[in-house]
């Protein structure tokens, strides 16, 4: 069990990692939007998960755990570019 834990663990740091990278491209996406009703966008959440779908499927990741994963992490994405946008611009 403690070889196991470590790769979860493992996997936590990278996810993190992963997921700092991505934020990076959430407030460079809250710099070029022109106005703040650009910030959330409906198709593209669709399309974003959407395509997570095909990768879960294609991975043998289930999509039970996928799904609620990436509606999570998509919501507080626009959350916290709502935040960068309007700090940018105050």
């Amino acid at each position: 069990m403690p070889e196991v834990r470590e790769g979860v663990d493992a996997i936590d740091r990278e996810l993190v990692r992963l997921i700092a990278i991505r934020t990076g491209y959430m407030e460079a996406a809250a710099r070029i939007k022109p106005d703040r009703d650009a910030v959330r966008d409906e198709a593209r959440k669709q399309d974003v998960l959407t395509k997570v779908g095909a990768a879960a499927d294609a991975a043998g990741l289930p999509r039970a755990i996928a799904e609620p994963v990436w509606e999570t992490l998509v919501e507080a994405s626009i959350a916290y570019e709502f935040t960068v946008w309007d700090k940018t611009r105050a």
